[in-house]
């Protein structure tokens, strides 16, 4: 999808289409007059100067998607808010709205399936799809198909996307960013040395900056240089398993088969602060927080239908270290109290004396609902006087936030 968030967002605010828009941070005080302030009129009536602008923006959330007019000026996903503000002090800021764009992934998703019902969910914003065998799906490359996608998802939606078409999901991955917004690619085998060879390592889905990095530093910018190394060069480099498959990333080989469905590992939620909070002298606030952070992942795992056993919390603290702790529990559960209270079993086990700037959430160990309750039903009961033991730590740890 083209800029997700900010499609969605311009879907609710026609006013703003064209102009830098920044989506980041949770909602603040300017957001909350601007609602009460135009409560009973459409949200497409909001003046434009009545928006809050990256300008007046203080504290250090990071952005999360913005419009193509703002990426012009060189702002765009993880950059600080601070530095946007710099970059584009014009643009309009609103808030992250998880809820909206859940709503729209959904809706997308069931669009695509029901043309090509051969699909791996990558997220919110992204699918994979596999159209070998869909009627009309090797007509023109696949840019029939592709072109009926995008046209049912705009007619229904409102929102665009792009579309790449390859022999593998690595190839499509790249030709999906090439005519971005709501543009289609098609690369076949042939075309891998004009089009893919001369693109920079980094548009490999896996190459991270350490690895360009290194790359470079070997004097490597371009993948068609890293498709000249032999194998033997890289595994003595980037080791056996990482060397290997750099071998076969340059040479547009990629086996992996489109996953219709696969189990989450674990569900989370974090947040990180605008300010720096202590334990102690804000334990009001973070309790407020972390019950908030229990309480979502706990909706994650009903919504989902799925329970777990293993919770954990994670900090960082105000000189960018990060701690985690986890607890397993005895049964499976997807009950925020519950979360909320093993979570603060793990936050004793770790220092609070310093600032924090962030603050985590986890659920491991996951299973469905189902097969949870046959497990259930065929263990033994869990002793008595464990919890016990463990209401007690839980009410110590309580009254920390």
């Amino acid at each position: 999808m083209d800029a997700f968030y900010a499609s969605v967002e311009l879907l609710r605010y026609p006013q703003l289409k064209g102009l830098p828009v920044v989506i980041g941070g949770g909602r603040r005080a300017e957001d909350e007059t601007l609602r009460q302030t135009y409560d009973g009129h459409t949200l497409a009536d909001i003046p434009l100067d009545a928006f809050p602008r990256l300008q007046s923006y203080t504290g250090r959330g990071v952005i999360t998607t913005a419009t193509y007019a703002a990426r012009q000026f060189g702002v765009g996903s993880a950059l600080g808010l601070m530095k946007a503000a710099k970059l584009c002090p014009q643009a309009i800021l609103l808030p992250v709205d998880f809820n909206e764009y859940r709503k729209y992934s959904r809706a997308f998703k069931a669009i695509v399936t029901d043309i090509a019902p051969l699909m791996e969910d990558r997220g919110v914003d992204e699918v994979y799809i596999d159209f070998t065998h869909v009627p009309g799906g090797q007509r023109e490359g696949g840019r029939v198909l592709a072109r009926l996608i995008q046209k049912t998802i705009f007619e229904e939606t409102g929102l665009t996307c792009s579309v790449g078409v390859a022999p593998n999901k690595l190839l499509a991955k790249m030709a999906s960013e090439f005519n971005k917004p709501n543009g289609i690619s098609i690369v076949f085998e042939d075309d891998l040395e004009s089009k893919i060879w001369p693109l920079a390592c980094r548009k490999i889905n896996g190459i991270g900056p350490k690895a360009d990095e290194k790359l470079k530093s070997l004097g490597i910018e371009t993948i068609g240089e890293l498709a000249q190394k032999e194998l033997a060069w890289l595994v003595a480099h980037f080791g056996k398993k990482t060397g290997a498959w750099m071998f076969e990333a340059a040479r547009g080989r990629d086996e992996r088969p489109v996953v219709l469905e696969s189990e989450p590992v674990s569900m989370s939620r974090e947040t990180t602060f605008e300010r720096d909070l202590h334990a102690v002298r804000d334990k009001t606030e973070l309790g407020a927080i972390f019950t908030r952070l229990c309480q979502q992942v706990a909706d994650d795992l009903q919504r989902k239908g799925y329970v777990g056993k293993t919770i954990g919390i994670k900090l960082r603290y105000d000189d960018f270290k990060s701690v985690t702790r986890d607890q397993t529990l005895d049964s499976y559960t997807a009950d925020a109290q519950t979360i909320r209270q093993t979570a603060g079993l793990c936050l004793k086990r770790v220092p609070l004396d310093k600032r924090l700037r962030l603050l985590g959430v986890r659920v491991g160990t996951l299973l469905k609902v189902g097969d949870a309750e046959n497990y259930e039903q065929n263990k033994a009961l869990a002793p008595v006087e464990h919890a016990s033991s463990a209401t007690n730590s839980i009410a110590r740890i309580d009254q920390l936030f």
